[in-house]
């Protein structure tokens, strides 16, 4: 890539003053945009969902460990893009997501914060606890292999099941476009959030694809960089593949 042109102090200072005015713009109109977010009003979950986790059987209030708020990152796992191309190697998880979930961090500010992380995949549970083990995350990691969850949160298409959605945006609005084609068939990532009120769980809010960049921290970093993101999320390896390291190999494919 060409490097930024060579200029005097002053005009280094005279640009990044100019770029300054506008990080501050932006930053005020994403707070606008977050207190909009905070007011969404929010929809009862009357619907039940089992679920299963390292300790059994669980069910959406379950998830909340007993906290108020509770974040769920849909995890992708049984991609389309893997089936189209023959693979049986199923029990990884989406490399994209597993690029996202390498930023998550410690969960005590959160949980200090009222508020549990956890991760939802429609896999088998052995399935998820082989990938988290060789992953080494200690999210707590659930199932929902069985139930409605993905297919009523619109992180799985079947056309069998439900109509096809993803990101607010119908079947026929995906085909239109090859950035959103592969979630036509097969499961997609997102993060919901929910709040408790005492026995009863609502949903306020659900981002998909690039509504998640948020938790990468690795791109926040490189967008201070002159050499800007080496790739696309869909791009990155699993960490244990940098190297020649012991990871699966198929790590590019996009899903």
């Amino acid at each position: 890539m060409t490097l930024p042109q060579v200029v005097s102090r002053d005009e280094w200072l005279a640009a990044r003053l100019k770029l300054l005015a506008q990080e501050k713009e932006a930053m005020r109109a994403q707070d606008a945009v977050t207190a909009q977010r905070r007011e969404l009003p929010r929809v009862r979950m009357d619907k039940e969902y089992v679920f299963e986790g390292s300790a059994g059987k669980a069910r959406l209030i379950d998830l909340f460990e007993g906290r108020r708020q509770l974040l769920v990152y849909h995890f992708m796992w049984n991609n389309s893009a893997a089936r189209a191309r023959g693979d049986q190697a199923l029990d990884e998880g989406c490399p994209s997501c597993s690029f996202t979930i390498d930023h998550v961090g410690h969960l005590e500010h959160l949980h200090a914060s009222d508020t549990t992380f956890v991760l939802v995949s429609r896999a088998p549970l052995a399935e998820i606890e082989r990938f988290q083990a060789r992953m080494g995350w200690t999210i707590p990691w659930y199932s929902s292999a069985g139930s409605d969850f993905n297919y009523d949160f619109h992180v799985t298409n079947d056309e069998s099941v439900a109509p096809v959605e993803f990101n607010y945006k119908d079947k026929a609005t995906l085909e239109r476009s090859p950035k959103t084609s592969f979630v036509i068939n097969g499961d997609g990532q997102a993060i919901s959030v929910f709040v408790r009120d005492e026995d009863t769980v609502f949903h306020t809010y659900t981002t998909y694809g690039r509504g998640t960049e948020f938790m990468m921290s690795t791109y926040q970093f490189l967008d201070l960089t002159p050499m800007r993101r080496p790739r696309y999320v869909n791009q990155w390896p699993y960490r244990d593949t940098y190297n020649g390291g012991a990871g699966h190999s198929h790590h590019a494919h996009h899903c």
